[in-house]
């Protein structure tokens, strides 16, 4: 709830004198729906926060830091064309109401800052000498150009109460409606802010407690389908001692499992259109097949198990009241193009290139456009980290980052060529050779274009895009 009606009267009593005659001297943009003018007066700055946040709508001075972002939305840059170094005339409200009017004088005449503090509707409004809408902060291109009335029926609010009046005065600051203001909406917007974040934060954990559990369903079935192999080095070791007697074209044939005590015959299928050999190495092929699934999965599901269960007690503690969101960072939640609140907190980029963790925990470092590429490989990258890229194709440099002396283990390095193939190119055929080799052994050919590199000693491995692999990385990713 925005401030009342006679909360704004107290307010412009207490800032009038000593606001009026002062010169606008910053103007900055805080957070969505916050604009925050820097008011000089003689030996003194004061920092008039001015917020038509839909429900927290008001106007005060401040004295707790507001951090500024580096790049200012249009609105607020229109505001520093306009009103930077203008002379603060009037502040009066209009009509008793939560509608206050900064009357300026800026170097090119006469210019009036509106604040129409009404919850839904509230907006800020900029008009010029006559007295014309020149802009508003929430866009409304259908007053622009219009003479400025104040709104015919406003909604109203119940006026505070005499205990909370005198609350106010009796306080010691040196605004003191303002210092009470500040901390009650400061409470409200912390309260605000943790509700959110935690509402975000159990959406984002049951997604990735769903999208874990079908992780672990699509590598159950992988782990399924690997062990019908399992006893396949039983199979080639009964055929290799068969060899003799099988000859290409059969479809079966019937031994004796010596690996059994019992030593019951045993029939096994065979490819007519291979070789006694090339069966017996389907067989040792299948079952090597199978160890090494079995070698990557079932820690892969263990691990991502161990995940859920802790995903799941962050969601019990959410639900008994337990969990705590981190510090309040900005004044105001975020809100949408369509000024709604956002339901999920943005994802901050941290750094320079794609970030990835390896299966065996090694970092992965992959440019994300020619700049980056030289970035990566000329400045972030150590001579013994290794350098992959897409054989003859467009794409990314990728580097893993390695101890010196130490080689790149191999469920890295096929990590490392996956990601190579992604971001190439050969993302298309989903498949294709990546170069590999020390950092040391890639240099920039002189006047080349950004990216443009020549490499030496370098190795090739073949790497397909493997689905499972790829889930996994980006359940790594940072």
């Amino acid at each position: 709830m925005g401030m009342r009606a006679s909360e704004t009267a107290a307010v412009l009593r207490e800032l009038t004198p000593a606001l009026t005659g002062g010169r606008v001297q910053k103007i900055g943009e805080p957070a969505p729906d916050v604009m925050l003018l820097d008011i000089r007066t003689p030996g003194r700055t004061h920092r008039l926060l001015i917020s038509v946040d839909p429900d927290h709508a008001r106007l005060h001075v401040i004295t707790k830091p507001h951090p500024i972002p580096p790049v200012s939305p249009p609105f607020c840059r229109f505001l520093r064309a306009r009103l930077m170094g203008a002379r603060l005339d009037r502040i009066v409200q209009i009509n008793d109401d939560r509608i206050v009017r900064l009357d300026l004088t800026a170097g090119g005449g006469k210019v009036s800052l509106i604040a129409e503090l009404f919850g839904r509707q509230a907006d800020l409004l900029v008009t010029d000498e006559e007295d014309r809408i020149v802009t508003t902060y929430r866009g409304a291109g259908h007053r622009v150009g219009q003479a400025y009335h104040p709104p015919s029926r406003p909604p109203t609010q119940p006026g505070a109460s005499p205990a909370s009046c005198a609350s106010i005065r009796t306080n010691e600051a040196p605004f003191p409606v303002s210092a009470e203001l500040e901390d009650r909406y400061g409470r409200r917007e912390e309260d605000l802010h943790r509700e959110r974040v935690m509402k975000a934060r159990e959406a984002v954990l049951r997604k990735t407690i769903k999208k874990q559990e079908r992780l672990i369903a699509a590598l159950k079935e992988d782990l399924s389908k690997a062990t019908r192999y399992e006893r396949y080095d039983r199979y080639g070791e009964l055929l290799k001692g068969a060899l003799g007697r099988l000859h290409k074209g059969q479809t079966a044939i019937t031994l004796v499992d010596y690996f059994d005590e019992g030593m019951p015959e045993m029939t096994i299928p065979l490819n007519p259109a291979k070789t006694p050999r090339g069966n017996m190495d389907d067989y040792f092929a299948k079952h090597k097949k199978f160890l090494g699934a079995r070698k990557e999965l079932v820690p892969r599901i263990e691990s991502i198990e161990r995940n859920i269960r802790s995903l799941e007690q962050e969601l019990d503690d959410i639900a008994q009241g337990t969990w705590q969101p981190g510090p309040l960072v900005r004044s105001l939640p975020s809100r949408d193009h369509t000024g709604q609140p956002t339901t999920e907190p943005r994802r901050e980029r941290r750094g320079p290139f794609r970030r990835f963790t390896s299966t065996d925990g090694l970092p992965i470092y992959v440019g994300r456009n020619a700049r980056e590429n030289d970035e990566l490989t000329f400045s972030f990258a150590k001579s013994d980290d290794l350098w992959l890229h897409a054989q003859g194709a467009p794409g990314s440099h990728v580097v893993i980052r390695l101890e010196k002396g130490s080689d790149a283990p191999v469920d890295t390095l096929r990590d490392a060529a996956t990601l190579a193939v992604l971001y190439s190119d050969l993302k298309k055929a989903g498949k294709g050779d990546v170069i590999y080799t020390r950092r040391k052994w890639v240099r920039k050919a002189k006047g080349a274009n950004p990216g443009s590199v020549i490499v030496t000693q370098e190795k090739t491995v073949f790497v397909r895009l493997d689905k499972s692999r790829l889930d996994a990385l980006k359940q790594r990713s940072l």
